[in-house]
């Protein structure tokens, strides 16, 4: 089955193509939405651009769609760039986010393509267990409280996992961010052949909103 994975250079995303790819799907295409709203309601924003220096690393050809993050018409944007590809399905790293789910099905459907959600309703712990055996993960953004500027850099292992676990119990902060609590990129995984390495960051935080961004200024592959 040829199919296309929606690239966010997240964690999520990146299980998905691990799934994909364990499937014994043929992975034609990462799409990567690039949204010019800091607020949009469909894809990860923070760092998106070195989307690019995954897929050179995975050896996938990445395919770039943009929109301005109008609510819903960001949808339309990421159907126009799909019915373009000759794929036969999408996967999605959709984890809890109905609102989400619900919008990539309905385009899977009107394209004639099947939808897949690998990571759709997984026990939040025991996945992020999971993706930490399998990923390099960095904090690249937060917004949430209990989640400090401290945060911004910080790889997800499991003494950060026991800390996300302990903040659930005190704030409900959703272990695994799918809440927007937090925003994550993968700089390892099993299926690059290149790590991507941080040569620039600034941290970007917002007292008043308790919530910023690392910003990757510049990174390069290192090749195994």
């Amino acid at each position: 089955m040829r199919v296309a994975v929606l690239y966010s250079g997240g964690k999520d995303s990146n299980y998905a193509l691990y799934w994909a790819l364990k499937q014994g799907f043929d992975v034609k295409y990462l799409v990567s939405m690039h949204s010019e709203s800091e607020e949009s309601y469909m894809y990860h924003v923070p760092n998106i651009h070195l989307t690019e220096l995954q897929a050179r690393a995975a050896g996938i050809p990445l395919v770039k769609g943009f929109t301005s993050g109008e609510k819903e018409r960001e949808v339309e944007d990421m159907k126009a760039v799909l019915e373009g590809l000759r794929i036969d399905g999408i996967v999605a790293g959709a984890l809890a986010s109905e609102y989400q789910k619900r919008r990539v099905d309905r385009v899977a459907e009107e394209l004639g393509l099947q939808s897949f959600a690998p990571a759709w309703h997984r026990n939040p712990e025991e996945y992020m267990r999971e993706l930490i055996g399998i990923f390099d993960i960095v904090v690249v953004g937060v917004s949430a409280y209990g989640l400090d500027e401290s945060w911004l850099g910080r790889r997800i292992d499991e003494r950060a996992l026991k800390e996300l676990v302990a903040l659930h119990e005190k704030y409900k902060l959703h272990v695994a961010g799918e809440g927007g609590e937090f925003e994550t990129f993968v700089r390892d995984a099993p299926f690059f052949r290149a790590r991507v390495v941080f040569d620039d960051v600034e941290k970007l935080w917002d007292e008043y909103t308790y919530s910023g961004v690392l910003a990757v200024r510049g990174a390069h592959l290192e090749w195994k």
